[in-house]
């Protein structure tokens, strides 16, 4: 079996193991994402692309990373891009986290419409922006509030697992 399609094979059983995880338990496993990249450092080694493995890895870290700082994802889901980016390269990492915001978008309206909170989402959302429009505009800032509780937790790992597949099915179509 050619390198590429085994790289291709195990991307897809580690985004499917990490989507149902996520939606089992809403976490996903160190475990899982180390045995990914054991198996993508040797894969991506014999494939001759271990700086596009290093690279797609930084990527993936690098593009979720700021969602995790700002408390819109967790950790694992940011580990879980860098893990996808490892076996993608770093062009299909951006691709991916740019269908997995698209997905996770769509997801969080669904979400927030299903529980009936668009009002609490509303506000978190411009309890978010506020300070940074006002820094922007060039005003200085009064206290910061208090944050507001999160209006759901969201299997974010869903989201990278439907991009993750969606790349991979446009490659083959």
């Amino acid at each position: 079996m050619p390198v590429q399609t085994c790289l291709e094979l195990a991307l897809l059983v580690l985004v499917l193991a990490a989507a149902a995880s996520d939606l089992a338990t809403r976490r996903i496993p160190n475990v899982l994402l180390l045995l990914a990249w054991l198996v993508a450092l040797p894969l991506q080694l014999a494939a001759g692309a271990l700086a596009d493995c290093l690279l797609g890895a930084l990527a993936g870290l690098l593009l979720f990373l700021p969602l995790y700082l700002l408390r819109g994802m967790a950790a694992g889901d940011v580990k879980l891009m860098a893990t996808v980016g490892a076996f993608a390269g770093p062009a299909a990492a951006l691709h991916i986290a740019l269908l997995a915001w698209c997905a996770g978008g769509v997801m969080a309206l669904v979400l927030v419409a299903f529980q009936r909170r668009l009002r609490a989402a509303c506000a978190n959302l411009r309890d978010l922006l506020r300070p940074m429009l006002l820094r922007a505009a060039g005003m200085p800032l009064a206290a910061t509030p208090l944050p507001r509780p999160s209006v759901g937790a969201m299997p974010y790992g869903l989201a990278v697992a439907l991009a993750t597949v969606g790349w991979l099915w446009a490659g083959h179509g």
